[in-house]
C-alpha cells in the first residue's frame, strides 16, 4: 500500500476521512458521494476499479441527469475500457444503496443524479425528455396548507410533473 509523505497509507487516510464524513466534517458534494459509494462497493465485495472510479465521479460531478448511454459515452472519453454493462451495473449498486436517485421519463428511458439530501423535485418535459429541478419550497408551501387546513403530515412526498418546457412550447 502506498504512504503518503505523512507516512499514513492512502487506505488510512480514507478510513479517516470517511470517519470524519461520518461525524459530519466539512467536506464536498463530491467527495460525500465518493466516500458514501466506496462504502457501498466494499459492502457488496466489490473493488474501486478504475473504470467504477470514473463513473463515481462523472456521476458526482455532473451538473446535468444523465441517462445511462449519457454516463457511458462520457466515461469511455476518460477510459475506453468501460463498458455498458458496468455502467448499469454501478448505477444499479448506487441506486441499492441510494446514492443515485433515478427519474423515470418513459417506461424505458430513466435518467440518474446523484442524491445529495436537498430535498427538490423535476420537471420533466414529455417533448424533448429535458429536465429541470425545482425547489423545495412550493411543496413546504403545500404541506403547511395540509397541515393547517386539514390536520395532514406529510411524511414523504413522490412527485413526477410531466408537460411540455418553456422550449419546446415556444
Amino acid at each position: 500500500m502506498e504512504r503518503s509523505s505523512s507516512g499514513t497509507s492512502q487506505g488510512d487516510h480514507g478510513r479517516h476521512r470517511a470517519a470524519e464524513v461520518a461525524r459530519g466534517g466539512a467536506v464536498t458534494s463530491l467527495e460525500t458521494f465518493r466516500v458514501g459509494a466506496l462504502a457501498a462497493l466494499r459492502a457488496e465485495g466489490y473493488r474501486l476499479t478504475q473504470q467504477r472510479g470514473v463513473l463515481i465521479d462523472l456521476i458526482g460531478q455532473s451538473a446535468d441527469h444523465l441517462n445511462a448511454d449519457d454516463l457511458y459515452r462520457l466515461a469511455r472519453a476518460r477510459d475506453g475500457r468501460i463498458s455498458l454493462s458496468t455502467v448499469y451495473r454501478t448505477l444499479s449498486l448506487l441506486k441499492r444503496h441510494k446514492l443515485v436517485a433515478e427519474i423515470h421519463l418513459s417506461e424505458d428511458h430513466h435518467h440518474y443524479e446523484p442524491v445529495t439530501g436537498d430535498a427538490h423535485y423535476h420537471l420533466v418535459c414529455r417533448q424533448c425528455g429535458g429536465v429541470e429541478e425545482f425547489g423545495a419550497q412550493v411543496i413546504e408551501t403545500l404541506s403547511d396548507a395540509l397541515r393547517r387546513d386539514y390536520g395532514f403530515t406529510i411524511n414523504n412526498v413522490e412527485l413526477d410533473v410531466t408537460g411540455t418546457c418553456r422550449s419546446c412550447t415556444d
